[in-house]
């Protein structure tokens, strides 16, 4: 799915790199642990969390996660905007909740990231 359509359905502001709407991800995850997105994403992903902490952008360049949206209408600073912006990372924020955001995408096309069970440590 398109970063475009995803903000289309989302109903979200793109608040860095707006210029990569063309980028398409074939996964959907949302988490507010970083351990986690650590431990579980392995595909192209978009990220869904309603942290605004600079780990996020961290997390993602070290994953090659080239999409965050930000839920629950959360204003992420500017310090958090440029991080994206010099990361090649399509930030966008949604008032939507992780849940109803999650529900939108996944009605609308775009497939949850399975996470591999016998991989996860507990």
């Amino acid at each position: 799915m398109f970063i475009r359509e995803i903000k289309d359905i989302l109903e979200a502001d793109i608040l860095a790199c707006e210029e990569l709407q063309d980028i398409q991800v074939t996964y959907g995850y949302g988490c507010d642990l970083m351990s986690d997105v650590l431990a579980f994403v392995r595909n192209d992903v978009i990220l869904l969390t309603g942290l605004v902490h600079p780990q996020v952008i961290r997390t993602a360049e070290m994953l090659d996660i080239k999409a965050i949206a930000i839920i629950r209408g959360k204003k992420p600073s500017e310090e958090l905007i440029t991080m994206a912006k010099k990361r090649n990372i399509v930030l966008l924020t949604t008032r939507h909740s992780l849940f109803t955001a999650s529900g939108l995408l996944y009605k609308n096309g775009l497939e949850g990231e399975e996470i591999a069970h016998d991989e996860a440590t507990f």
